[in-house]
């Protein structure tokens, strides 16, 4: 046996390190190289070709190391969809830097602690946001304040579109470097900020090509938040490396969103359930006008069987593609094909090529039964590295070396999963655990119900008790006992409502994921 054999990472040249580089500054360039001239992105009446994104890029980077930003240095994104704002994380990536993106609705406190828990040393923000930047950077320790577009001292896109060095800057950077820190949605009180690596990412945006049929014919529509890890890397980055078209806007109104997808003839197009629903339910929607949409792409969260149903009813020839995820696998785990919908509409499918999920039992962490519901955890090259600066909350997400997603679902025999709800959603009625989503989905297929959501609110006798807010269609009455009854037919008594609430509309994110916590709140 040679003992002195070392591995090759050890052994190999700065050269072949190099030539052998698989970062996301190397994945533009080679973008770059291949559709070169082809239209990439539009933003507004900006047009940029997959040649101007690498070069801009480029410039931006070296403009942010001029900045006296070094390597590993944290730099916040606090704005809506710009082509700037995709321009700002690539030059991040080619500079050695960390991206942050932030919710573009956090103020005061929840900003603060974004910047101040990631150590953003610079800020790049939209100019409508400066005032809520000016009313905590007295208490960051922000060195530079830019914006993202429209003016200043240091406007990324200026800088981007100045004349500087086209090339990428000569650094020393690896694929297991952090890119990218990116915060959990905020359904809890005290957001994490997830780690993530080139390689990671790398390894996810192939494995999405694949799995969600990303081709360079497509023509897509990038109309929810870039901050949210769905749109930024399940569709906008594989699309950008695949020679695809993106579409960009920055305010994804129905109205907007009906009259670009027919007016520029884009196929395909990712939204969360409540902005599908409200698609189907707003006046422009035609299916007629619709029939070039071919890619019909959801996810985020949990969606109506109902919905998914009047889906593919109105628009037939589409593909109907179920994405399933969490920011801390970067974020897509299992897709749910089009051809694989008309036997299991529920399922949210199988995981990708690079993922591999059980389903245990959280008190024991055996596997689960067919069938039997349990916690899913994951093992994939696309998880986070760990939560920033939480390693406790990190050593307890990995438990056992299985990332624990914290959500409850089960599989059938052939292995497609099928999600019941996140765990800290199960309502405990009288000892008895209810699936918030069984609830929804019989409330749902009442002709009156536009949305549904259902919460456990705190109560002396159930421990929890069921309460379903409801948003009725327009023109339908608020008659809860109307609904009382249409659930008798469809639901054991034990999962029966014991308080329906009517509300104009649900709270949502600005990524268009419900709010249950603020429900919880309100009610409680």
């Amino acid at each position: 046996m040679n003992n002195s054999r070392t591995s090759a990472s050890s052994s190999v040249s700065a050269g072949i390190q190099r030539a052998l580089g698989n970062t996301i500054g190397d994945a533009i360039g080679r973008a770059a190289s291949t559709y070169g001239s082809r239209t990439a992105l539009t933003f507004d009446d900006r047009t940029w070709t997959f040649s101007d994104i690498h070069t801009a890029s480029n410039r931006l980077a070296h403009r942010l190391i001029a900045l006296g930003l070094e390597k590993g240095d944290r730099v916040g994104a606090y704005g809506k969809n710009s082509d700037a704002y995709v321009l700002l994380w690539l030059a991040c990536a080619k500079a050695g830097l960390i991206h942050v993106p932030l919710n573009y609705a956090l103020i005061g406190h929840e900003l603060t602690y974004a910047l101040n828990q990631s150590g953003c040393k610079a800020l790049f923000a939209d100019l409508e946001l400066q005032p809520q930047v000016d009313a905590v950077r007295s208490t960051t320790e922000l060195a530079i304040n830019g914006s993202l577009y429209g003016g200043g001292e240091s406007d990324a896109l200026q800088f981007a579109l100045e004349a500087g060095e086209d090339t990428a800057p000569e650094l020393e950077l690896s694929d297991t470097d952090v890119v990218q820190i990116l915060y959990t949605s905020g359904t809890t009180s005290d957001p994490k900020g997830a780690m993530h690596t080139h390689r990671s990412l790398m390894t996810h945006y192939g494995a999405c090509q694949y799995h969600l049929d990303i081709r360079a014919s497509d023509r897509s529509l990038a109309a929810l938040p870039l901050y949210h890890s769905a749109q930024m890397h399940v569709f906008t980055m594989p699309m950008l490396l695949s020679g695809g078209y993106s579409r960009m806007i920055n305010t994804p109104t129905p109205d907007a969103i009906l009259g670009l997808i027919v007016s520029d003839r884009l196929n395909a197009f990712f939204a969360p359930p409540t902005v599908w629903i409200a698609l189907l339910h707003h006046p422009q929607f035609n299916p007629d006008k619709l029939q070039h949409l071919n890619k019909l792409y959801y996810g985020a969260s949990i969606m109506p069987g109902q919905v998914v149903k009047e889906l593919g009813e109105k628009l037939p020839g589409a593909g109907l593609y179920n994405c399933y995820g969490q920011s801390e696998i970067a974020p897509l785990a299992t897709v749910l094909r089009p051809e694989e919908h008309a036997d299991r509409p529920s399922s949210a499918g199988r995981p990708m090529q690079t993922v591999m999920t059980r389903i245990v039992d959280p008190a024991t962490g055996k596997d689960c039964k067919p069938g039997e519901q349990g916690e899913l955890v994951h093992r994939s090259p696309q998880l986070m590295v760990g939560y920033w600066a939480k390693p406790e909350a990190t050593e307890e997400a990995f438990k056992d070396g299985w990332f624990h997603s914290g959500d409850l679902g089960y599989q059938d025999e052939e292995g497609y999963i099928y999600i019941v709800d996140r765990i800290k959603d199960v309502v405990n009625t009288g000892g008895v655990l209810v699936a918030s989503r069984d609830v929804e989905e019989a409330l749902y297929q009442h002709e009156s119900v536009a949305e549904v959501a259902v919460i456990g609110v705190p109560d002396e006798k159930w421990i929890e008790a069921i309460c379903a807010v409801v948003v009725v269609k327009e023109g339908y009455p608020e008659d809860a006992d109307a609904l009382m009854n249409h659930a008798r037919t469809m639901l054991a008594s034990f999962k029966l409502p014991k308080h329906i609430h009517f509300a104009e509309q649900l709270p949502k994110n600005t990524a268009g994921k419900l709010l249950k916590r603020k429900l919880r709140d309100d009610l409680g």
